[in-house]
C-alpha cells in the first residue's frame, strides 16, 4: 500500500513537472528594447524548440525592431511566445530580409499570447505597388505567416498595418484565433485581415478587423472554418474566393459565419468566382447566419463574374459549382439598393440555395434581392427574388 502511494506520488511529480513550463526571456539572448531582436528571438525558439518540456518565450513591453523571422518545427514539447512589446518591420519591403515578419512552419501545439502589436509599417510600401488597381502587381510581404501548424491558437496580439496581407494561414489543422486584432486604414491595398487556405477546422473567433481589403478571406480547400463573434470595417468584407483562377484548386466546404458585426464595408458576406477560367471545385455548406449590416455595400452576394480592374474576359461562365447555401438572420442597412444579389454560374446554375428572416434596409425601405441562374428557397421574412435589369459590372 505505501508503495503505490509512493509510486502514484512520483507518478504525480512527473507529470506536474512535464506540464510546467520554463520561462525564457528575450533579453537572455540578447535582445533589449529599440534593437532587431530577430537573431534573439531565433536563438531563443531553436533552444526552446529542443526541449521535451513545454516552454514559454517572453517578449515585454517596449519598442522593438524586427526583420524576418522564420521560426520552425517539429519541436519536441509545446511552446508559448508570449508578446508584450511593439514589434516594427523596417519601412521599406526590400529590408525585411523575407516575405514577412515573423513566419511559422511545422510547428504542433504553438500558443502565441499577450497584448503585443506587430507594426508591419506598410504606408510607404502602399505607395510602391497598389495591388488594388492591377493584378499582377508587386508582392509587398506580410506581418505573418502560418504555414502547416496543428492544435494551435493565437490569442490577443494585434496585427498593424501589414505591407500586404496580415495574415497567410496555409495547410494548418485545429488551428484558432481568439480575441486577435487587425488594424489598418480604408485605403490600404490588399491588405486582407486573415486569409486562410488549404487548411481545416480554423476558428478566427472575438476579433476585430479594420482594413483595406477582405477582413477574412478564404481560399481554396478551406474546410470546417468558423467565423464568428467578428466585427469586420473598414474593407471589403468577410469572403469566399475568389476560386477559379487555376486548375489545381481543391474544394471548399463547411464554412460557417456567424454572430458577426460588419459595418461600412464594401460587401458584407461574399462568394466570389472567376468566369472563363478553368478551375472546376465546389463549394458547398456555406452558412451565413445571425449577421449584422450596418451601411455594408453588397450586403449578401454570390458573384460568379468575378472580374477585378477588367482584367479578364466574361465570355464563358464559371465552373465551380455552388450549393447548400443558407443565408439566414441577416439585419441591418444597406448602402445600395440590392441587399441580396445571388449571380451564379449560367454553365453550373447555384443549387440548394435557403434564404430565411433577412430584414435590410435601404434609405429606410427594404432591400430588394437580384438573383440569376439560382432558386432559392425563401422562408419567413425576405425579398423575394428579381431577375437583373443589367449585367452587374
Amino acid at each position: 500500500m505505501k508503495f503505490s502511494i509512493i509510486l502514484l506520488f512520483f507518478s504525480f511529480m512527473i507529470s506536474f513537472h512535464l506540464t510546467q513550463s520554463t520561462t525564457l526571456q528575450i533579453s537572455q539572448f540578447g535582445g533589449k528594447p529599440n534593437g532587431n531582436i530577430a537573431k534573439a528571438l531565433t536563438s531563443a525558439w531553436t533552444q526552446a524548440c529542443a526541449s521535451t518540456s513545454a516552454v514559454k518565450i517572453v517578449i515585454p513591453k517596449g519598442n522593438y525592431q524586427m526583420t524576418h523571422v522564420l521560426l520552425k518545427g517539429p519541436c519536441k514539447a509545446p511552446i508559448e511566445l508570449y508578446v508584450d512589446g511593439i514589434i516594427k518591420a523596417p519601412v521599406k519591403p526590400q529590408d525585411v530580409g523575407g516575405n514577412e515578419i515573423l513566419r511559422f512552419d511545422y510547428v504542433n501545439a504553438l500558443t502565441m499570447s499577450g497584448n503585443g502589436v506587430f507594426d508591419g509599417q506598410g504606408s510607404y510600401a502602399w505607395t510602391q505597388s497598389d495591388c488594388s488597381k492591377t493584378f499582377n502587381c508587386k508582392f509587398l510581404g506580410m506581418n505573418f505567416a502560418f504555414n502547416y501548424l496543428n492544435n494551435s491558437i493565437i490569442r490577443g496580439i494585434t496585427s498593424k498595418d501589414s505591407k500586404q496581407f496580415h495574415i497567410n494561414v496555409l495547410g494548418c489543422n485545429n488551428f484558432t484565433f481568439d480575441g486577435f486584432k487587425v488594424i489598418a486604414p480604408h485605403d490600404s491595398p490588399n491588405t486582407d485581415g486573415i486569409h486562410i487556405g488549404r487548411s481545416k477546422v480554423v476558428n478566427v473567433l472575438n476579433t476585430d478587423i479594420s482594413t483595406g481589403d477582405d477582413c477574412v478571406s478564404l481560399g481554396d480547400g478551406s474546410k470546417q472554418v468558423l467565423v464568428q463573434n467578428v466585427k469586420c470595417g473598414p474593407g471589403h468584407g468577410i469572403s469566399v474566393g475568389s476560386l477559379g483562377k487555376y486548375t489545381n484548386e481543391e474544394p471548399v466546404d463547411d464554412i460557417t459565419i456567424k454572430d458577426c458585426t460588419i459595418k461600412g464595408t464594401q460587401n458584407g458576406v461574399r462568394i466570389k468566382t472567376w468566369p472563363s477560367e478553368p478551375g472546376a471545385i465546389t463549394i458547398t455548406n456555406m452558412r451565413f447566419e445571425d449577421i449584422t449590416m450596418d451601411n455594408v455595400s453588397n450586403p449578401v452576394i454570390i458573384d460568379q463574374e468575378y472580374c477585378p480592374w477588367n482584367q479578364c474576359t466574361k465570355k464563358y461562365p464559371s465552373k465551380i459549382k455552388i450549393s447548400k447555401v443558407t443565408i439566414k438572420n441577416i439585419k441591418g442597412t444597406s448602402a445600395t439598393k440590392e441587399g441580396v444579389i445571388l449571380s451564379c454560374s449560367s454553365g453550373v446554375p447555384c443549387e440548394g440555395v435557403e434564404i430565411s428572416n433577412v430584414d435590410l434596409k435601404f434609405n429606410g425601405a427594404p432591400a430588394i434581392a437580384v438573383c440569376s441562374n439560382v432558386k432559392p428557397k425563401i422562408t419567413g421574412t425576405a425579398p423575394a427574388c428579381t431577375a437583373p435589369s443589367t449585367k452587374k459590372q
